[in-house]
């Protein structure tokens, strides 16, 4: 698209300079919106992960892709030597496409079809964390057709509440995932007993977005309180895998680029006492890439009523579904104005009063053609982006390709 246009339109013509991380004078030829990634933010994460764990012993983490799966992204992750925390049959793709390691592939999901458990199978995947009786039945019938051996933790639903978005949790009994606590030793027992089945550990997960410390602590208490019952029954666990849930900063992006992962993994330190010969996973998605990412978006109107002033963008609830989906707020910014600031709500072109980004918001007066910039949109942002009302799929870009 030539610069100074908007989807065709003429717009104001800025002396465009860099502002704050984003270059935005290299902005003009790129169609809007996009999702900007920030290479530096990226590895400023995954270098704090890596330092953090490695002072820890038998921790490994699996990325949970469903937050970003952008094949740069993925590459970027893959070098850093983390694996990767499947959800479906495409992702398990996505991850070997990426050059992940099988044995480095873990795959969850309450309903997994035939195909994607095949493909697990065929790729040798390092296990399929386990949700129910029936899947377990046939996840052994489909091994056993191919003359393989499937390795299998059970995700346990341990009851544990967690401060976060209803529709985010999924570690209290009333959630669809996992296996009730009291199924337990019965689902373990079975797979001992199965052809085609290795029992290898148990998998848990609570919620995402959590940033108080004290829900990672009660799961925690209750890991070591059903350790302690299966071990009473000889039963050894190699393998406990806590899941992620670790939450970003949404409103004070530059202030916390990268989360606290040291208290992250202190407190499963301090909380789980491992075996000599006990391995902790994790899979971390949002506090890997959520802060690296921005959409940017440019205004297309500014519409003025008696009650309300509207900043119209050219994203929308297609784009970034986040606010439409879980009322979430991202800080968002005027990236061309220095202007005095006024109030805004931040709106798209979608057919829908859900498509509001924010409302009320302080920013410097905007203009058409203004570039917006939506914060902390590198976690459920573009993979989560559809094409409602016939709309083109946003790019991501990285920092360093521009």
């Amino acid at each position: 698209m030539p610069k100074g246009q908007v989807r065709g339109c003429l717009v104001r013509g800025y002396n465009y300079n860099m502002k704050g991380n984003f270059p935005i004078e290299k902005f003009g030829n790129i169609e809007t919106p996009f999702y900007y990634y920030d290479a530096e933010v990226l590895q400023q994460s995954l270098d704090a992960i890596c330092g953090e764990m490695a002072k820890h012993k038998n921790y490994h983490l699996h990325y949970a892709i469903k937050a970003n799966a952008n094949p740069k992204v993925l590459k970027r992750i893959q070098a850093a030597g983390l694996g990767v925390d499947c959800v479906s049959g495409g992702e398990i793709q996505a991850a070997l496409n990426a050059g992940f390691a099988p044995e480095k592939i873990v795959y969850a999901g309450v309903g997994k079809a035939d195909w994607e458990i095949n493909l697990g199978l065929e790729a040798g995947i390092f296990c399929f964390n386990v949700e129910s009786e029936p899947e377990l039945q046939i996840i052994n019938e489909l091994a056993g057709q191919k003359g393989k051996t499937a390795r299998v933790c059970f995700r346990i639903n341990p009851n544990v509440g967690a401060h976060t978005h209803a529709n985010i949790t999924t570690g209290l009994a009333e959630n669809k995932f996992g296996i009730a606590m009291e199924d337990m030793e019965l689902a373990i027992r079975e797979a001992q007993e199965l052809p085609n089945i290795e029992f290898i550990g148990l998998h848990f997960h609570i919620g995402s977005q959590i940033l108080e410390m004290g829900d990672f602590e009660a799961l925690c208490g209750r890991v070591n309180e059903l350790l302690e019952r299966l071990a009473k029954q000889g039963i050894s666990v190699e393998n406990i895998n806590v899941g992620g849930g670790l939450g970003i900063n949404y409103d004070n992006p530059d202030g916390a680029p990268v989360p606290n992962f040291k208290a992250y993994f202190e407190t499963y330190a301090n909380g789980i006492k491992l075996a000599d010969n006990q391995h902790l996973h994790f899979e971390l998605g949002r506090a890997v890439v959520g802060q690296m990412g921005s959409l940017i978006t440019r205004v297309l109107y500014v519409k003025k009523c008696h009650i309300k002033q509207f900043a119209i963008v050219d994203a929308g609830m297609s784009d970034l579904i986040r606010p439409a989906l879980y009322e979430a707020h991202h800080t968002i910014q005027n990236l061309s104005s220095d202007e005095a600031e006024e109030t805004y709500d931040v709106v798209g072109p979608i057919c829908e009063s859900s498509d509001v980004f924010g409302k009320d918001e302080k920013l410097p007066a905007c203009h058409r053609g203004d570039f917006i910039a939506l914060r902390s949109a590198g976690a459920y942002g573009e993979i989560m982006a559809s094409q409602y009302n016939c709309r083109k799929l946003p790019k991501g870009i990285m920092s360093d390709e521009l």
